[in-house]
């Protein structure tokens, strides 16, 4: 695979814009929150349901996401609902999929 040279500067920054990503996916219940939004939209209380995380510590998780970029929200109603936002994140979701959860991927 050929890829063209980045300068230096270039670099340092794409690899702290990954490592801020890799940092993002390095806990388990953002990870989860992460697979199931990239399926579709989602609001906090279906959230809670379905990943069984309680309220507190997904409010906090989901804050970290919505920081980072990875989530955006819209209300409707006395409803949030939330969905990948950046589709890096969802390219990167994919390809853990492939890896981890696809039945027709490689064994592990």
């Amino acid at each position: 695979m050929q890829h063209d040279m980045l300068d230096l500067a270039d670099m340092r920054r794409n690899a702290a814009d990954a490592c801020a990503m890799l940092r993002s996916l390095a806990h388990e219940d953002r990870l989860l929150l992460l697979c199931r939004l990239s399926q579709g939209e989602l609001c906090v209380s279906d959230l809670e349901e379905e990943l069984d995380i309680r309220q507190p510590s997904l409010s906090q998780q989901l804050g970290v996401l919505r920081r980072e970029g990875l989530v955006a929200t819209r209300r409707a109603g006395r409803h949030i609902y939330y969905r990948i936002a950046d589709p890096r994140a969802l390219s990167l979701l994919e390809t853990l999929y492939t890896l981890y959860c696809d039945p027709e991927g490689e064994t592990r």
